[in-house]
């Protein structure tokens, strides 16, 4: 099935967990300062890390017969950052980056077809700090190469995730509109029902289907708490029942604090454990309806196999 067709259809649809922050934890590896683990893939050590990592949350995919989505590693592979870094022709990383993908995929035989690779774009500066991010016009122009490179690769999809503000948001959503594949929308949101600059999803939404020739198939959120997510949730129903109705997923952090909190830690929090987290995730599913459940920071593939368990059982 493509993509779309695979969100329609099933009822939950699992994606991966923490990558970049599981191997900030690894003392053998080193994050570029610019793209992060964009560069691994040209690395025996990194590549080897990463194929662990995604292969993780692959396998319990397969073991629950779930369809799983896999999201390459090039949240930070922007033209710009990839020129700082040094590694030459962003096109090549960010399509390297969903080789490395589709060459893991092949080795999962029958299970092959619920792999869904998507293409992942992020903003230009910190995903936690609204005030750098791009007007509207310019976040079109900045997205556009990344994405076009990732769709042209042959990407599932796309996705702009870890997104603060409704300014560029709706630029990197142009961008993708633009490119051959379906694409996703995933907000960094607060309790209130807000994106980081204080725009409330519901308008976030609205602005962003309303502005786009072909809108976004979905909007998920991602790097909160479920217990924020659920608020945030709660206040846009209120709002907007049938603008509420297109977030379709969350990837949870473990921590309940919030983005300012975590910007200023010198280490990971994990409030909830694997269990805790995957309680919160399947209740969301039965009162929300939300259909894509992953993990975001504090999260590994003990928490999606908790996540696949219970939603299975």
């Amino acid at each position: 099935m493509t993509f779309a067709e695979t969100i329609r259809k099933a009822p939950v649809t699992l994606t991966d967990g923490a990558t970049i922050e599981r191997l900030r934890r690894d003392q053998a590896l080193e994050l570029d300062p610019h793209v992060l683990h964009a560069g691994f893939v040209f690395q025996p050590a990194g590549r080897n890390a990463l194929e662990t990592i995604y292969r993780q949350y692959l396998d319990i995919g397969r073991q629950f017969a779930l369809p799983m989505i896999v999201l390459t590693p090039t949240w930070r592979a922007n033209p710009e950052r990839v020129r700082l870094a040094g590694l030459g022709d962003h096109g090549e990383v960010n399509a390297q980056g969903f080789r490395f993908l589709a060459g893991v995929r092949e080795d999962y035989g029958p299970y092959s077809e619920q792999i869904l690779i998507g293409g992942l774009l992020g903003p230009r500066g910190d995903a936690y700090r609204p005030t750098e991010a791009l007007p509207e016009d310019e976040a079109a122009g900045f997205h556009g190469p990344q994405a076009a490179a990732l769709s042209e690769a042959g990407t599932d999809f796309l996705m702009a995730a870890t997104l603060p503000a409704a300014s560029e948001a709706v630029g990197v959503a142009r961008a993708m509109a633009r490119c051959a594949v379906p694409y996703l929308i995933s907000f960094v949101v607060r309790s209130t029902g807000a994106l980081l600059d204080g725009t409330p999803l519901a308008h976030a939404i609205e602005r962003i289907d309303a502005d786009t020739e072909s809108p976004p198939l979905g909007y998920m959120v991602n790097c909160v708490h479920p217990s924020v997510f659920a608020e945030a949730m709660d206040r846009t129903i209120d709002q907007s029942p049938k603008i509420a109705a297109r977030v379709m997923g969350l990837q949870a952090n473990t921590s309940r604090l919030s983005p300012e909190e975590l910007d200023d830690l010198d280490h990971l929090d994990e409030a909830d454990d694997s269990e805790t987290l995957a309680d919160a995730m399947v209740e969301l599913h039965r009162r929300l309806g939300i259909k894509i459940l992953g993990g975001c920071c504090g999260t590994d593939n003990r928490h999606i196999c908790c996540i696949a368990k219970k939603v299975s059982g």
